[in-house]
């Protein structure tokens, strides 16, 4: 692929020019460690015109213990104006962005909550990084609404438990009510549209778990466009492209080219993760993020060529997501580097599918020049979205998929990333770990692959490769800052040859100086003496 519009994609990331100033994660409160979520309804009216929203939101939850408190997050640019618990008002107080509802009696197992709300939600600044909601207008002045908050979480527009430990198992349902002549695109599948004569009501409903910052909905003057799609196990599922009615006649070749990204993700990762509902797309006035079933389009149809063929590398990363944040999800944001980094390894993926080992191999090479270093991939648990988010949660996780596959050979490597994908084990409702990744890889291949995993995620270390000649022909060649062995590719003489390495260092002949690791697995310093 040559100059692909997913390498300024990832610089955008990576550069962050303002300071996030409402974070999601971090120490999950006990009050909200009591409470598991089981599912959402989100019930707004959405006035353009003055940039507000207002209705209510129903939260099901299930408390571990008896309590007589309640929490949930909402920014206080909302003014709550009522609180039911079980049907009954009960006492709160909103303040520092957090609604406490205080019982006069404990109570235990399930509970329904309704919040009663209106304002004036945060205004997104560099969307769809630093987020909000997105009061645009399209060319011909139609309202374009869009809403990302992957960063700060869905406090910015509804109450809820603004952590990703929690994902509500029973789904959620979204009940908005737009001026007439607009059209809402949510997640999963909607359920009817009524119309009134100034207004018109869409419900949405995903049965699936679904992280809280996919649960939102974006507005605009759509035409739907959709083909249908059989997945690579057989099954039916619709493509849905929600399209600005001005870019109706670019939707056709565009849905050519998603079915591409579609197939080689499943390729790797397995079937498309949500077949009971639909590959959804909706245009948007930011670049891009992924929602499930429902990803942000943003790109403008500006097309790179890879393999010959018109691609889309925005387009191609975020519908990655369904995958890797969506179906596979960080249990902390400590995490996000399994979501994002493998996430990226996928763009990789496909350029190695329509270009072959080659091209794939180079753009390794470029992912490795992009890596900062500058800090730890994983830098611990109980982290917030802001401390987590870094450049190279991205190219650096992407890459040591990379060393990964290296070290282990494609015959190990391919079905452990797919198992990983598609186990029940590590999806949907059972959120994953850094070590849960580790110890699938290590069972699997038989190998304690614990101290690669430390070095690499856990470090800024690079490998240090050091290389004394001994003799006219011969060199000793070893690790000199990790404890074990690593298989490395040596450039002799006679070719290249592949040799399993430690601290103690392994003698080679050749009559020409050594390369090592010249097509570049490894993260790495080459130290000759």
């Amino acid at each position: 692929m040559r100059t692909p519009l997913l390498y300024a994609f990832l610089l955008l990331t990576t550069l962050q020019t303002f300071a996030q100033s409402i974070l999601s994660g971090g120490l999950l409160k006990p009050e909200q460690a009591n409470m598991d979520v089981r599912h959402y309804t989100v019930s707004l009216s959405v006035d353009p015109a003055q940039q507000a929203i207002d209705g209510f939101t129903q939260i099901e939850v299930v408390l571990a213990q008896p309590s007589t408190t309640l929490l949930f997050d909402l920014l206080n640019t909302f003014k709550v104006s009522g609180v039911w618990v079980n049907n009954k008002a009960k006492p709160f107080t909103h303040e520092k962005d957090l609604i406490h509802i205080n019982l006069p009696a404990a109570i235990s197992g399930k509970a329904l909550v309704k919040i009663q709300y209106a304002g004036k939600p945060r205004v997104a600044v560099r969307p769809p990084w630093d987020g909000g909601f997105q009061w645009a207008k399209d060319s011909t002045g139609n309202d374009w609404i869009a809403i990302s908050c992957q960063m700060e979480g869905a406090k910015i527009f509804f109450p809820c438990k603004d952590h990703p430990s929690d994902e509500p198992n029973e789904g959620a349902d979204l009940i908005i009510t737009v001026p007439k002549g607009l059209v809402v695109a949510g997640p999963g599948l909607l359920q009817k549209t009524t119309y009134k004569k100034a207004s018109s009501t869409y419900h949405w409903k995903t049965n699936y778990t679904i992280n809280n910052y996919s649960i939102l909905f974006n507005i605009g003057k759509y035409k739907i466009v959709s083909k249908p799609y059989t997945t690579v196990s057989g099954n039916q599922v619709p493509i849905v492209f929600y399209v600005l009615e001005e870019h109706v006649q670019k939707a056709a070749h565009h849905l050519e080219i998603f079915e591409r990204t579609i197939r080689t993700q499943e390729k790797y990762f397995g079937e498309y993760p949500w077949i009971k509902e639909k590959i959804g797309i909706c245009e948007t006035p930011h670049l891009g993020m992924e929602h499930q079933t429902l990803n942000a389009y943003g790109n403008k149809f500006r097309y790179a060529q890879l393999g010959g063929l018109d691609f889309d590398g925005l387009m191609h990363h975020e519908f990655g997501h369904e995958w890797w944040g969506n179906k596979v999800t960080g249990k902390d944001w400590g995490d996000m580097w399994v979501q994002e980094g493998i996430c990226t390894y996928g763009d990789a993926l496909i350029v190695r599918e329509l270009e072959g080992e080659q091209s794939h191999l180079k753009h390794m090479q470029r992912v490795a020049r992009g890596v900062a270093n500058k800090k730890p991939v994983v830098l611990g648990t109980n982290i917030d979205s802001d401390e987590a988010y870094h450049g190279d949660i991205y190219g650096k996780g992407a890459f040591f998929m990379h060393t990964l596959r290296f070290i282990l050979g494609d015959d190990l490597f391919f079905p452990t990333l797919k198992k990983l994908a598609t186990s029940p084990q590590y999806t949907y409702d059972n959120l994953v770990t850094t070590d849960d990744v580790e110890q699938l890889f290590s069972r699997e291949s038989g190998t304690n692959l614990k101290p690669l995993f430390d070095f690499y995620l856990r470090t800024i270390n690079k490998l240090e490769v050091g290389v004394v000649r001994t003799g006219d022909t011969t060199y000793l060649v070893k690790l000199l800052n990790y404890d074990g062995a690593l298989p490395l590719e040596v450039t002799t003489s006679r070719g290249v040859e592949r040799k399993n390495i430690d601290k103690k260092g392994v003698e080679i002949g050749s009559g020409t100086s050594l390369l090592i690791d010249d097509r570049g697995f490894y993260l790495k310093r080459v130290i000759y003496e």
